[in-house]
């Protein structure tokens, strides 16, 4: 069996050529050559938990299951948050064949199907970056986002200006053609952006709709489950609404099922998936002015086809 280290993975998989995977991944989504059981979350108590999500891609053939421990208090101890196991199995035996890092293939591959949303949902000429949050999935996204737009400058809010200012010393130095600024809230770090990305643990919306000008396209990456929610239902509403897999966000997108439930928003404001999208299937932005949304949930179509292209890549190094 192989075993692949987070550094030997963020080696071989660098995020242009992750974007193109996940690309490819959510078009097998969107066709239906994915079998994606929602992802089950166990309670270990009452703060951390475990997330299992199993999958199969067809054509090309790969599937596995991806074990992640969800502990919102590592970072605090120089960990990451999400610390787990991305397992693959042989196609012809059932045999495990591969066992990879999973903190380093999440934090790749939901940057990556952000930047791939973006690529086809934010304005050309976008240039502001605003993130929210100050972990691991902060930094990828800015690594993401620059493979995609020409960024020149990005405004960071954490928990507090402190943790803002942490972030930018320790990451700024990684993009040396990239003006960073500290800003003392989430507010204050939209203002004047033109790509807003959400990446925080929050339980309570740290992001509100009527913050956001015409115009901007937001990235809602941080809440993978219902008791997450960082975007407002105001948010919700005066976007364009596209997801990486519907039967996802109809289920565990708490402002998503809220707006559903109270009847605010019946199913057809979803607009439609990436998938779509990039097969030509559905329209994305329709004008300069309008606000365009990607809900993110993550989907393990994205890791298995992130996983696979690793260990290509590793196959071919070999020789």
């Amino acid at each position: 069996m192989i075993i692949i280290s987070g550094d030997e993975i963020r080696g071989l998989l660098p995020m242009t050529e992750a974007i193109e995977t996940v690309q490819i991944a959510m078009i097998a989504v969107s066709q239906g050559r994915a079998n994606m059981p929602l992802r089950s979350i166990m309670e270990i108590d009452g703060t951390n938990r475990l997330g299992i999500m199993p999958g199969a891609l067809r054509d090309p053939d790969v599937y596995g299951v991806k074990l992640i421990s969800l502990f919102p208090g590592n970072p605090a101890k120089g960990l990451s948050s999400h610390i787990g196991q991305m397992m693959i199995f042989d196609n012809d035996t059932g045999a495990m064949a591969a066992c990879l890092d999973a903190d380093a293939l999440t934090a790749i591959r939901t940057a990556a199907a952000s930047a791939a949303a973006t690529r086809v949902l934010a304005r050309k000429e976008a240039q502001v970056l605003a993130v929210i949050g100050t972990g691991e999935q902060a930094e990828s996204h800015i690594e993401a986002m620059i493979c995609v737009r020409d960024i020149s400058e990005v405004r960071v809010a954490g928990r507090t200006r402190d943790r803002a200012a942490e972030f930018v010393k320790r990451v700024a130095p990684k993009f040396p053609d990239l003006t960073f600024v500290v800003a003392q809230d989430a507010r204050e770090a939209v203002q004047g952006a033109d790509i807003v990305c959400t990446v925080t643990s929050s339980a309570t919306p740290v992001l509100q709709g009527d913050w956001i000008a015409p115009g901007v396209h937001v990235n809602a990456v941080g809440a993978s489950i219902p008791s997450m929610q960082e975007i407002d239902q105001g948010l919700l509403m005066k976007s364009a609404l596209f997801v990486d897999y519907r039967a996802s966000a109809l289920a565990q997108a708490r402002e998503i099922i809220d707006a559903l439930a109270s009847g605010d928003m019946d199913k057809a404001h979803i607009r439609g998936e990436i998938g779509q999208l990039y097969a030509g299937e559905i329209t994305g932005r329709k004008s300069e002015d309008e606000v365009t949304l990607y809900r993110s949930l993550g989907v393990a179509a994205q890791d298995l086809a992130c996983a696979r292209r690793v260990l290509e890549i590793r196959q071919q190094n070999q020789g």
